[in-house]
């Protein structure tokens, strides 16, 4: 690789805003916030960056997906605007 065109890549603690979960990972995003970690040789301070959404909140991972009629929804715009006649 070549040397000074890489970003910083360094370890990062994310928290989900609404559930408060939080996952240590590797990013080359920043923030002036801190946490302290516990490590098995003690703690360490990490960049915390706080996001609106992950795994742990999504609907699609957590099973909680609204699932949508779509035959319904056919249905529902025949109804509206009716039948569309080609010549």
């Amino acid at each position: 690789m070549k040397s000074d065109i890489h970003p910083d890549y360094h370890p990062v603690v994310f928290q989900d805003a609404s559930t408060g979960t939080q996952f240590l990972t590797r990013s080359t995003a920043t923030s002036e916030r801190t946490i302290e970690w516990p490590t098995p040789d003690g703690t360490r301070t990490y960049p915390l960056i706080v996001v609106d959404v992950t795994s742990d909140s999504h609907p699609f991972w957590t099973g909680s997906a609204r699932h949508i009629d779509s035959a319904g929804q056919v249905e529902k715009f025949r109804r509206r605007y009716g039948e569309v006649t080609r010549n």
